[in-house]
This record gives C-alpha cells, structure tokens and sequence, in this order.
C-alpha cells in the first residue's frame, strides 16, 4: 500500500493552453480535471506548474524563419521541439483550466519565462543547470515523496518526474490522471526514460485508496 506521509501532489500544466479550444491543445486533456481534482483533495501539500512564456520565446516556431511547428531546432542545451505560440504571460491560453480546483495550492511554479530557454520539469529549465527552487522548498517542508500528475506525460509530466527522481525524492506517475501528445512515439520513450530513472507508475485507485 502507498503511504502519503510527506508527500506532495504535483499537478503539471493544467492550462487552457494545453485542453480542447488551446493554442497547444492535448486531446481530451480535460477529460483528466475531473480525477486530478479528487487527488488534490487527497494530498494536504499540493503544488501547481504554469506554463509562462513571453511572446519571443526561442520554442515558439514562429519566432524562427522558414520552421513550423514540431520542427526542431539544435540549441546551446540540446534538441528542441518548436511548438505553436502558446501560454504566452497574461493572457487566457497561459490561465489555469477554469474547471481545476487550484485554491488548496500552497504553491504555484512559473516555468518557460526565460525568453532563451525552454521549460518543461518543474524542478529545472531545460539546460539542466537553472534551478526553479522547487526541490529546495519541498525539502525545507519535509517532503520526500511526490506524485504526479497533468499535462503532457511525454514532456512536462515526464520531465519533472524524472528530475524529482534524480534530486532524490521517491516520485510516482499517477498514470491515468496524465494526458499525453505524443509525437512519433514520444510517450513509450518518456516512460522508458522515466522507469530508467527509478519513477514508479501507478494508477489513481492505488493513491484514492490510502
């Protein structure tokens, strides 16, 4: 059985951005609200992600000449996927779904508003090197476990799941309360990658039922 002593529940992107009518849309990614609103009723420390890009964000493939989207590009840190402008600051495509229950947060991660470098891990920017401060704040409150849920498991979910790993916390996937793109197969390579770093995946009943 799961224990949820010094857990926190992480809910990745759950954004109009990201949802049926989004600039980046995830099919049926609304479909999850529902179930990942049970979950943050479940947890008592609970933290949101939001995407937060400014309009000249280097993912963005309009911002580069002759590319379109789910192009990708070489940059200082790696690959990068150029995506349709999308959760740019202040405007209703970067604002929380209105159906998501966000009042019981203790805390909200602002992530891609560095105009260089994208975003997709709550703990790190994706050069693996600029923090969030996220690991640091959940240490400081004793939590050593987190669970994760959101939007998209093949990036952002996984990204910060695998990065939790790394920092040494014991971090779930609660995999039906994920939405996924999945680009030419990028989500059986995001779990692979995610079970390699020792991420556990399991299902809401197994969390519901603690």
């Amino acid at each position: 059985m799961l224990r949820l002593e010094q857990s926190a529940l992480i809910v990745v992107d759950v954004q109009n951005g990201f949802t049926p009518g989004g600039h980046l849309a995830v099919a049926n990614a609304d479909q999850i609200i529902p179930l990942v609103n049970q979950l943050i009723q479940h947890f008592d420390n609970v933290v949101l992600t939001q995407d937060w890009h400014p309009d000249d964000h280097i993912s963005f493939a309009e911002n580069h000449e002759n590319k379109q989207p789910f192009d990708t590009i070489r940059l200082d840190y790696g690959q990068q996927v150029l995506w349709p402008k999308h959760c740019v600051q202040g405007t209703q495509d970067a604002d929380f779904h209105p159906n998501l229950h966000t009042s019981k947060a203790q805390m909200i991660i602002r992530k891609g508003f560095h105009s260089h470098i994208d975003s997709y891990s709550a703990f790190m920017e994706a050069d693996h090197v600029t923090s969030t401060g996220l690991a640091g704040y959940l240490k400081e409150r004793g939590i050593s476990q987190v669970f994760i849920v959101g939007i998209a498991t093949d990036f952002c979910v996984a990204w910060t799941a695998m990065d939790a790993a790394k920092l040494g916390f014991k971090t779930y996937v609660i995999s039906d309360a994920t939405k996924a793109i999945d680009l030419k197969g990028t989500l059986q390579h995001a779990w692979q990658e995610m079970l390699a770093c020792g991420v556990k995946r399991v299902y809401s009943r197994e969390v519901l039922d603690t």
